[in-house]
C-alpha cells in the first residue's frame, strides 16, 4: 500500500505504519539499506552509528516510522521519545561506556537537521568532544535540545499547536 504527498512516496512499513521510501533512515530502519551496521532492534526503533561521529561513542536511534523531526511531535510521542532514549543508553552500556553521566542524548532542532527523520543522538563521553562537537552538540547549543526539555516541550505543546 502507498500513497505520494508532494514529492514523498509513502509506503507502509510491515507494521503498517508510514515510511518514506526516499528517505535513508527509513531504508536503515526497515531493513532496505545494506550499508548499515544495525547495532541494536526492535518492532519500533533501529540504533546504529553515525557515519560522522561527534564522540568516541556516536550513535542514532531512528523510528520505524517516518517521523520528520522534533518539532512536528505531538504529546502522544512522549513515550516513543522515552523508548529512544533507553535504547541510546542500552547501546552505551552494551558499548562499555561506564560513565553514563556523561553522555549527551537530544535531538537537532529544525532546521540543524541533516537528516529530516527524527533520529537521536547518543553522544559519549561527552567531556571529550571536540570544539566542533561542542557547538553542535554541548549544552551551549542553540541547535540540540537534550530529551528531558523535549519531553517538557511536548508536556506545554511548545512544539506544535493541533
Amino acid at each position: 500500500m502507498s500513497d505520494s504527498i508532494g514529492n514523498m512516496a509513502i509506503n507502509k512499513s510491515h507494521s503498517g505504519e508510514d515510511v518514506d521510501k526516499k528517505c535513508i533512515f527509513c531504508l536503515i530502519a526497515n531493513d532496505q539499506d545494506e550499508e548499515a551496521e544495525i547495532l541494536k532492534k526492535d518492532d519500533e526503533l533501529v540504533c546504529f552509528r553515525d557515519t560522522k561521529p561527534g564522540a568516541t561513542h556516536h550513535y542514532l536511534v531512528v523510528s520505524r516510522t517516518h517521523i520528520n523531526n522534533c518539532k512536528t511531535l505531538q504529546a502522544d510521542r512522549i513515550p516513543l521519545v522515552e523508548r529512544m532514549e533507553e535504547m541510546g543508553r542500552r547501546i552505551l552500556k552494551k558499548n562499555k561506556v561506564s560513565d553514563l553521566n556523561d553522555v549527551r542524548m537530544g535531538f537537532h532542532v529544525p532546521p540543524f537537521s541533516s537528516v529530516p527523520h527524527l533520529h537521536l543522538h547518543a553522544l559519549a563521553p561527552a567531556t571529550t568532544m571536540n570544539s566542533r562537537s561542542q557547538l553542535r552538540y554541548g549544552p551551549q547549543s542553540c541547535w540540540f535540545i537534550p530529551v528531558s526539555p523535549t519531553v517538557t516541550c511536548l508536556l506545554s505543546s511548545k512544539f506544535s499547536s493541533k
